[in-house]
């Protein structure tokens, strides 16, 4: 019996995801998938990212109807149990069957074929079970640590940190939304192209936090003329709001400097606020920035010069008047969209993570000219990767301040700019801070620095 096309995508890619540590959504859009059909794309994608957010309770749903210990299995056995285990629970429209047979058959394929009756008993018993789905909560209300982290299928350590930090409430929002499908944000950079997307049969809903921003309500934006000329940039409404406080340099040709800058949505934003400045990208990975040069497109290619270089040994000599400092960080505001990171993640990762991001700030206001400002920023929702590299970096250079993004939300609102009616909500302290479930967002942090 073959195995229908977006089943093995999605087998091979939760392998990988598990054996290589990679990220799946990039999987998904890589050359490898882009000839399976619209319907099998969609699929695979749903299977991949399911299994990746429930992981934890398929994994207990299987210990339970299994003779042996999970870590035991092989892992291409336990991923082809997942997949149909996921099915069987989330999957409605899917016959159980065509589940199970499939998942036997894809343990044959890995050239396992000797587990494959282990694997048709284990799915035997559990195809008629009560579905997982029936037992995840529909409203948010108080909850123990162990509650949380059993019924939103997150690690405990996760769970226990951000309660610490933001409360019972506020963590089982953010685990609520990180097993939810995200919604797609863009970037209008012509607010002319809402019409051209709409006779391409794109519908829109306006966005949350900025005036520029839109839901994508229905439609593939991908295939629409502005998207393949760069006039619309798929990103995430924080995202947008951090590259927005970077602000605009009232003077000819300022030299503006992103640090980390792949794959490129806040390069763009920054130029289309400057777009007489001077922009430096730079990027670690070569792989990586050159791709940022596809997304980018000729048309800004005399005003952003794409370097691939390392931030903490920055390859220039020239003070910049703005830096954005967007540095790689755990992503843990990111998991409704990398659900992978939080079965990967360690503790452990966090202090390695730190070094790295206070070393990139520490070189990058090495660059900041007199007056010039900085902002720091990442998608992680830990105190190690945000306020603790930001106080370090102040301790050590003392010709530089913090300023309160409050300050700048306020000017953004006034400009039009800014349409969230609740700026406080945005800060914490001086800094800003966005809570993916509290916000319409991933999670972001930003500090803005001045040097004097």
């Amino acid at each position: 019996m073959p195995v229908s096309p977006s089943r093995a995508a999605a087998f091979d890619i939760l392998v990988r995801v598990e054996r290589e540590n990679s990220y799946a959504s990039e999987l998904l859009h890589s050359i490898a998938y882009e000839k399976l059909s619209r319907p099998d794309h969609a699929l695979a994608t749903e299977l991949v990212m399911g299994v990746l957010r429930w992981r934890s309770r398929l994994d207990d749903e299987i210990a339970h109807a299994a003779s042996q210990p999970l870590k035991k299995l092989d892992l291409e056995v336990l991923t082809a149990l997942r997949l149909a285990v996921y099915q069987f629970h989330f999957l409605d429209r899917i016959p159980h069957r065509a589940a199970l047979n499939e998942s036997v058959e894809l343990v044959k394929r890995a050239r396992k074929r000797s587990a494959a009756p282990f694997v048709n008993a284990v799915l035997r018993k559990l195809s008629a079970t009560k579905p997982l789905c029936s037992s995840v909560p529909t409203v948010v209300k108080s909850s123990s640590q162990r509650e949380i982290t059993n019924a939103w299928a997150h690690p405990q350590w996760l769970v226990e940190r951000w309660t610490n930090d933001y409360g019972e409430a506020a963590t089982e929002k953010i685990c609520r939304y990180n097993q939810s499908t995200p919604v797609t944000a863009i970037r209008l950079r012509d607010l002319n192209s809402e019409r051209e997307l709409a006779a391409e049969g794109i519908s829109l809903t306006p966005g949350s936090f900025l005036s520029t921003a839109r839901r994508l309500e229905s439609g593939d934006i991908t295939r629409t003329k502005a998207f393949r000329e760069r006039q619309v940039v798929i990103q995430d409404e924080a995202s947008q709001l951090v590259a927005a406080l970077v602000g605009k340099v009232e003077k000819n040709n300022a030299p503006i400097l992103d640090c980390c800058a792949a794959p490129g949505g806040k390069t763009l934003a920054i130029l289309d606020n400057n777009p007489s400045a001077v922009i430096t990208a730079l990027e670690i990975h070569p792989h990586r920035a050159r791709l940022m040069q596809n997304l980018l497109g000729k048309n800004q290619s005399t005003r952003i010069k794409i370097v691939a270089a390392d931030a903490i040994n920055l390859p220039v000599a020239i003070k910049f008047d703005r830096i954005l400092v967007d540095v790689p960080c755990s992503g843990t505001g990111t998991l409704t969209r990398n659900p992978e990171i939080k079965w990967h993640l360690k503790p452990e990762d966090l202090a390695k993570l730190h070094d790295r991001q206070l070393a990139i700030l520490l070189s990058a206001l090495e660059h900041l000219a007199p007056g010039g400002r900085l902002v720091y920023s990442t998608c992680s929702l830990e105190r190690e990767e945000n306020e603790n590299v930001v106080e370090q970096a102040l301790a050590q250079i003392i010709s530089v301040r913090l300023l309160d993004c409050r300050a700048e939300l306020d000017r953004l609102k006034v400009i039009g700019v800014l349409i969230w009616p609740n700026i406080e909500s945005l800060t914490h302290g001086s800094y800003l801070r966005t809570i993916p479930g509290v916000h319409p967002s991933d999670g972001f942090f930003a500090a803005i620095l001045e040097k004097f």
